[in-house]
């Protein structure tokens, strides 16, 4: 099956043919219909996080099942399931309390660039092995990962919504649903109008957030941000006070930059609270004067993965979807074949829009 390979940072993807070992008990064999071109990739392209190379690229995806290992019962061959990079192993403390993507698991699958179970690989090239990336490896005709890392996907949902729905979609609607909470009628500032940023002005929409301003510097993006249910677009986060005097709410950072994430504490009003959901250098800090947190009462919180339950936000979302209250169609950009998975990243890097998605076959 052919694959895109990370050899060396700083080099193209290469797209290689590899062989994948059948699933061991507890695996899942899935046909890739459909992978998200996200920008978390592209930091361990070009170094800025690292894992063990080489490595298939890929975290977003959504496929149907082929084959499955002994053990596995909550999928069978032919069902359509959707890929998750944050697996959950049932039994640590993170997972017993409610907050599965912290799962430890997940360290497990990083660090060994093999799966959640038993922290091997499945993938070759002759007898040399290939590593997985956060135990997806979506850029890929073919992927075999953990059941702990499969979802189930109604068949009425498109593969091109089932996969971005697994990385970008909950990532921002949950950071609104499951961080944010209740925010009707009071005012969301999102900075970054990419997949990520975009999916949290839907859920700022759905919520009934008031005033909704989306920040980028992109006119493209701004213009697609108030499709989507932003009620303010801004190039930068300097204007911010402007509609609303005296700071916001709630601002969301879904583009993982020290600049942008200074700025949305920046922007806050007293008692405000900024959602850092954007990746970044594995080595990047940013600094907050300490009695503006003091005096004013701002708060900071980090959100992975939308800090949600997948195995029941996913549903949710789907079900939201098909009601008509997240336009996931309007979110989808440019598709691509594999073979130009490097021309879908230099497009990402140059202001794409929406969610760009590699259709493997």
């Amino acid at each position: 099956m052919r694959a895109a390979v990370l050899r060396e940072t700083g080099a193209p993807l290469a797209i290689e043919e590899l062989s994948l070992l059948p699933p061991r008990p507890g695996d899942v064999q899935v046909r890739v219909e459909a992978a998200g071109v996200c920008h978390t990739d592209y930091h361990y392209m070009v170094g800025d996080m690292r894992c063990r190379l080489p490595v298939v690229l890929g975290h977003e995806g959504a496929g149907i099942v082929e084959a499955v290992g002994d053990g596995v019962d909550s999928v069978a061959p032919g069902d359509r399931v959707a890929l998750m990079w944050r697996p959950r192993c049932g039994h640590c403390v993170y997972c017993i309390t409610g907050q599965p993507v912290l799962c430890t698991g997940g360290r497990v699958q990083a660090e060994s660039g093999g799966l959640i179970d038993d922290g091997t690989t499945r993938l070759r090239k002759g007898a040399e092995e290939i590593h997985h990336f956060l135990g997806v490896s979506c850029f890929a005709e073919q992927v075999v990962v953990s059941a702990r890392s499969v979802a189930p996907v109604p068949a009425d949902i498109p593969p091109h919504i089932a996969a971005i729905t697994g990385c970008a979609v909950i990532t921002g609607v949950g950071a609104v649903l499951n961080v944010v909470g209740a925010c009707a009628g009071r005012s969301v500032l999102v900075f970054g109008a990419g997949g990520v940023g975009l999916s949290a002005v839907m859920g700022a929409r759905l919520a009934g957030a008031e005033p909704i301003i989306a920040v980028d510097p992109v006119a493209e993006r701004l213009a697609m941000a108030r499709r989507l249910g932003a009620t303010h677009v801004l190039p930068s986060g300097d204007a911010v006070d402007q509609i609303c005097p005296g700071g916001v709410d709630w601002a969301i950072e879904a583009v993982g930059r020290p600049e942008t994430l200074r700025q949305a504490v920046s922007a806050l009003r007293p008692g405000g609270t900024a959602v850092a959901i954007g990746l970044t250098r594995a080595d990047a800090t940013f600094e907050v004067p300490i009695n503006e947190m003091v005096q004013r009462q701002k708060r900071i919180v980090g959100s992975l993965y939308g800090s949600a339950n997948p195995l029941t936000d996913l549903p949710r979302i789907f079900a939201l979807y098909r009601a008509g209250r997240l336009p996931l169609d309007e979110l989808v950009g440019d598709r691509y074949p594999l073979d130009q998975v490097n021309t879908a990243y230099d497009a990402l890097m140059h202001g794409a829009l929406g969610r760009a998605v590699i259709q493997p076959r």
